[in-house]
């Protein structure tokens, strides 16, 4: 059975350079089940296109002039729900990457990603999955390691087998696949997610799996 969804996931490409712009709209449109639908050149206009086109995905650059990537994430997820942000910069330092996951990206690639794994990202976005490039999980690991200590409470109200759920959802996991490795219920799982985004303050499993990587709850 192939993974490619029936519909094709639409994106629109946010880059201020308009050579880097167009190079990756040409490469989206070699990914199957991929429709590029808008390009902007910066995120003012990334935001527009969105609210134009409705998007399932953004592609978005972070150093962007005027409104700069992660402020046009921000926007974009709190306007648009439906919308989904993959980032695609040059930039890997801690500050971007978790400015851009505080507001609300759900994927992080740095410009020296793949084809196949621009395409696993956008795909995983559509699907509400985060994908990050490794260098990128390094770092979350590292400044989470950094962390003098996190605040009472936080880890001992996980559940042991909340711990294990959150570890699969960061992990790109679906409530399915996650009752199946863990020969339960769907329903069950459903009841986990439901306290582990309680417990966390997570509106979704996008934020979900960004407290995972902030806390020290992937195996990564």
């Amino acid at each position: 059975m192939s993974d490619v969804p029936d519909s094709p996931v639409t994106v629109v490409v946010a880059d201020d350079q308009s050579a880097v712009r167009e190079g990756l709209v040409l490469l989206l449109g070699t990914l199957p089940g991929i429709t590029v639908i808008g390009e902007a050149g910066d995120g003012e206009a990334a935001v527009a296109a969105v609210a134009e086109l409705a998007p399932r995905v953004v592609l978005m650059d972070l150093n962007m002039p005027g409104t700069d990537g992660v402020e046009a994430t921000r926007q974009v997820r709190s306007r648009f729900p439906r919308t989904n942000v993959v980032v695609l910069t040059t930039y890997s330092d801690d500050d971007s990457i978790i400015g851009a996951l505080q507001a609300g990206a759900l994927g992080y690639l740095t410009k020296d990603a793949t084809r196949a794994e621009i395409g696993r990202a956008v795909h995983a976005a559509a699907a509400g999955q985060a994908v990050l490039a490794p260098e990128v999980q390094q770092r979350l690991l590292a400044a989470a390691a950094r962390a003098a200590a996190v605040p009472p409470g936080d880890e001992r109200d996980l559940t042991p087998r909340e711990s294990e759920v959150l570890r699969l959802i960061a992990a790109g996991r679906s409530n399915r696949e996650i009752a199946r490795a863990l020969v339960v219920s769907e329903a069950t799982i459903k009841t986990h997610v439901n306290r582990i985004f309680a417990k966390t303050g997570s509106r979704d499993r996008a934020q979900a799996t960004r407290y995972a990587y902030t806390h020290g709850y992937t195996d990564i």
